[in-house]
């Protein structure tokens, strides 16, 4: 993949800006089929600084379409798979014992990046999305007392399933607060469906386009 401009460092130069990000949708427009709009709110979202939640039925490629746009844009990116059985510790990170220095350290979690994709956001329960709360809102996590900064650009994307769908949790009103908006995905059309068949057929991977 070419390297893309920092679109982070292009936001007060308009003419590089538009630059950039008619790049990104034309290196994303290889891959994802139709959902121009998803991806035009999605960049609208990060040159914002907003976290955005995208929802749609299994299969409508919401995680690729998140994985790649931080991967176009080249920041650092983390993903975490949201499943019932997470704990907080497992996003945030956790102290760890040193037999060498005899002290506690803290073990960074993967919530620390620049884009952090986390995968069906609602299939955890509400005590693993309070781990949320703080990081999202004040781009920090406390720790035993202690607070440590994330690294700026810092940008959570999250993708859930309607929660009509089995093992699905209603998401917290004030998690819901800390996203700058929600975009639906829909169902692809028939054509866009052909057309996604054709690329199938000839069997290139996101990394060979990209």
């Amino acid at each position: 993949m070419e390297e893309q401009e920092e679109i982070f460092e292009q936001r007060t130069d308009l003419g590089r800006l538009n630059s950039a990000v008619e790049q990104i949708k034309a290196t994303l427009a290889k891959i994802i089929v139709g959902q121009q709009q998803t991806i035009e709110l999605i960049i609208a979202g990060i040159l914002a600084d907003g976290h955005i939640l995208i929802e749609g039925v299994p299969g409508v490629a919401k995680t690729l379409t998140a994985k790649l746009v931080a991967k176009a844009i080249n920041a650092k990116y983390s993903r975490i798979q949201f499943t019932p059985d997470l704990m907080p510790s497992d996003i945030l990170g956790t102290p760890v014992f040193n037999p060498k220095t005899t002290e506690f350290e803290f073990k960074q979690g993967p919530i620390f990046g620049n884009i952090i994709l986390i995968d069906e956001i609602n299939r955890a329960p509400a005590k693993t999305q309070s781990a949320l709360f703080e990081v999202m809102e004040e781009r920090q996590v406390t720790i035993d007392g202690t607070s440590y900064k994330m690294d700026e650009p810092f940008l959570v994307l999250a993708t859930q399933n309607p929660i009509e769908q089995e093992g699905t949790y209603r998401l917290p009103e004030a998690q819901l607060d800390r996203f700058l908006f929600k975009i639906e995905i829909q169902y692809p059309t028939l054509e866009e469906e052909i057309d996604i068949l054709t690329r199938q057929h000839q069997q290139k991977t996101a990394e060979q386009l990209l």
